[in-house]
């Protein structure tokens, strides 16, 4: 998040996370379900105590519920050397960077052997095409969060996967190319 406006960001991240109903999918009005299994959530887990005792504060969240459920969790004042900067969580964790400009966030979010999914927002085309360029990972979100649809390819790069699935592309990674040439 960008210096000048990371506390109200963060403030205001903190009052919709505190909007959402943790519970059983099936049921009307939950927003957040359970993670897959014991693993997922001990990965939560971890990556949240890492960052804490590294200097991050947990501004809301941070509990385990029972079962595979965990609190929707802030964390605040992440240092990069958190596991978090580093590893993929996949789970309902938002940890929030501090940068100062382009340079310092470009090299920030590629500093990391996974390379997924990145998401930014920006209204300057001139920008949006430079740092969506300079990022290095499969798929880029700009100003919206969900980017997988049926006729994107999904993937990453990096330590996040080789090829594509989905779209025209995904059949390409089952395929083989052949050239023939046939003198008659």
């Amino acid at each position: 998040m960008q210096d000048g406006v990371y506390d109200a960001f963060a403030q205001k991240l903190a009052a919709a996370v505190a909007k959402l109903k943790i519970g059983n999918g099936l049921e009307d009005g939950t927003t957040t379900g359970p993670l897959i299994d014991g693993k997922a959530v001990a990965k939560v887990q971890e990556h949240i105590e890492d960052a804490v005792s590294k200097g991050a504060k947990v501004l809301s969240g941070g509990k385990l519920i029972e079962g595979n459920f965990f609190e929707p969790t802030i964390l605040v004042d992440v240092p990069k050397t958190a596991a978090v900067a580093k590893e993929e969580t996949f789970g309902p964790l938002a940890p929030l960077f501090r940068f100062k400009d382009e340079a310092e966030v470009i090299a920030m979010s590629n500093d990391t052997e996974f390379g997924l999914a990145s998401y930014f927002y920006a209204r300057d085309m001139s920008r949006v095409f430079r740092v969506a360029e300079a990022l290095e990972y499969g798929m880029v979100g700009i100003n919206t969060g969900l980017i997988s649809n049926e006729v994107a390819p999904f993937g990453g790069i990096k330590a996040s996967g080789l090829g594509r699935e989905g779209s025209k592309y995904g059949i390409e990674d089952y395929l083989e190319i052949k050239y023939l040439c046939i003198s008659v």
